[in-house]
């Protein structure tokens, strides 16, 4: 355990804002959003600025004391979560909140770390811009932790992941030096780009504290729909028609199984299915404009579904007749992971495969996964146009001990499902990164060029190994 000389060197730095030491504060943010990992801290450290957290770091640096960065607290692999021996900090970078600049002119963003994405939606709105990328978590995810773990959500079909969207960086290394790499240039050959070593790596080679974010046009017309199919092949083909039809509008275009289309419905207040028709499978389509050209979305939208149903694609659909109804499917897709979770003890995969693989692979490695462990029920919804897959393998009903489930089963059904989706091409990780939870699973599937790759960087920026330990980099005897 840390001791309270230590805290208090920390204080002298911070202040009394600037150091949580009450249990009951500090509770919240020591387990993960989905529950499964539990950790220990004695103290909670919240700088204001990046001068602040350059001296926290370093001081860590001198006092041998590891850092865990946080933000939102929302990883889905436990990539926030402290150690449970009680051995590091976290580093809070929620104080962090500024916007420092918003320009419609340069299409760009300057935000502070701790800034809530869905701050950053309403800020941008109201300059005529956005920021194009959404989860179902924006009401409490931070953009330091979006670019950390390289986020992606529904619209990376058009704009592509947390990745595509950084034009820069601000972040505080090992060491206690500040990284100054903000300037959003177009051409920079000065080397190995330290950026987006940075973006993805979960906290382990830096602190990101600020990131300049590409803005775009402000949507002057959307359309969405909501399509009733037979299976996710013809959700594929939906996507192929839809995309020769309207070309690069197609913003979001998102395929759930009826099953889990069911868990919404039953557990989020309010919710109803936006088709009459009972189908398998679900498609949900964005299309949206940047002007009002004529044809609009909706009009355009619904001449690709005309087609769709000529060319027996489509079972039934629905084009949102208004900006709630709209909201309503969306808020349909964004409470799946809520009301996966209140289903129950299971087990989730973040994983993706290539594009033309994935309606094959959705519908049978839940059969697979389902005959090779009796009683389990598995599905999955995701990013088709992005072979991001989603899929759950929940406990057999009637399981009362979870966590006992997943001790028992969860090494031999990770097994399962990771070697299919490697079969399939894949990788174990689309958008929630590694963390904890997939660390040996790297290193089991992993080839030793990634993984002596991983190591290497890892040693170079962090030799003390002081940030975010146990993330991301396969321990000694995990490969």
């Amino acid at each position: 355990m840390i001791g309270q000389h230590i805290i208090a060197r920390f204080a002298a730095l911070l202040g009394p804002k600037g150091v949580i030491t009450d249990p009951d504060d500090i509770a919240p943010w020591v387990s993960d959003w989905r529950g499964r990992y539990h950790g220990a801290a004695v103290a909670i450290l919240s700088p204001a600025c990046v001068e602040e957290v350059a001296a926290v770091v370093a001081l860590a640096a001198e006092l041998g004391v590891a850092l865990v960065p946080q933000g939102g607290n929302t990883s889905m692999v436990g990539g926030a979560t402290p150690p449970a021996d009680g051995s590091a900090l976290i580093l809070s970078l929620r104080r962090m909140n500024r916007l420092r600049s918003l320009s419609a002119d340069d299409n760009l963003a300057i935000c502070e770390a701790g800034v809530i994405l869905s701050n950053l939606h309403d800020a941008a709105e109201g300059a005529g811009r956005r920021f194009p990328l959404s989860l179902g978590a924006k009401g409490s995810a931070t953009i330091g932790g979006l670019v950390s773990t390289n986020a992606g959500g529904t619209q990376v079909l058009r704009h592509g992941t947390m990745r595509a969207l950084v034009e820069g960086v601000e972040a505080v290394l090992p060491d206690g030096s500040i990284f100054h790499g903000l300037d959003a240039l177009k051409k920079d050959n000065r080397g190995y780009d330290i950026k987006q070593l940075l973006i993805g790596a979960e906290g382990t080679l830096g602190v990101i504290t600020a990131a300049a974010l590409r803005l775009v046009p402000a949507i002057a017309a959307r359309a969405v729909g909501w399509v009733g199919v037979a299976s996710p092949a013809d959700a594929l083909a939906l996507l192929r028609l839809t995309e020769a039809e309207l070309g690069n509008s197609v913003e979001g275009f998102e395929v759930i199984a009826d099953e889990t289309l069911g868990f919404v419905l039953g557990h989020i207040p309010g919710t109803r299915s936006p088709i009459e028709t009972r189908t398998p499978w679900h498609v949900l389509i964005e299309v949206d404009h940047a002007d009002l050209r004529d044809p609009g979305p909706g009009e355009r939208l619904e001449g690709a579904l005309a087609l769709a149903f000529e060319r027996g694609i489509a079972i039934d659909a629905v084009v949102a007749a208004s900006e709630a109804q709209a909201e309503a499917f969306w808020r349909i897709r964004e409470s799946l992971s809520e009301s996966e979770k209140a289903q129950g003890p299971a087990l989730q995969y973040d994983i993706s495969v290539p594009v033309a693989r994935m309606p094959a692979f959705m519908i049978e490695a839940a059969d697979a996964a389902m005959a090779r462990f009796p009683g389990t029920t598995a599905s999955s919804f995701g990013h088709l146009g992005d072979g991001n897959v989603h899929f759950h393998v929940r406990a057999p009903k009637g399981t009362s001990d979870g966590p006992g489930w997943i001790a028992a089963q969860g090494q031999a059904i990770n097994a399962f499902v990771h070697d299919a989706v490697v079969a399939a091409g894949g990788s174990i990780s689309a958008e929630h990164g590694i963390g904890q939870m997939k660390r040996a699973e790297l290193a089991r599937l992993a080839g030793p060029a990634r993984i002596g790759a991983l190591r290497a960087i890892k040693a170079a920026f962090d030799p003390k190994g002081l940030f975010n330990p146990g993330k991301l980099i396969p321990l000694p005897d995990e490969a």
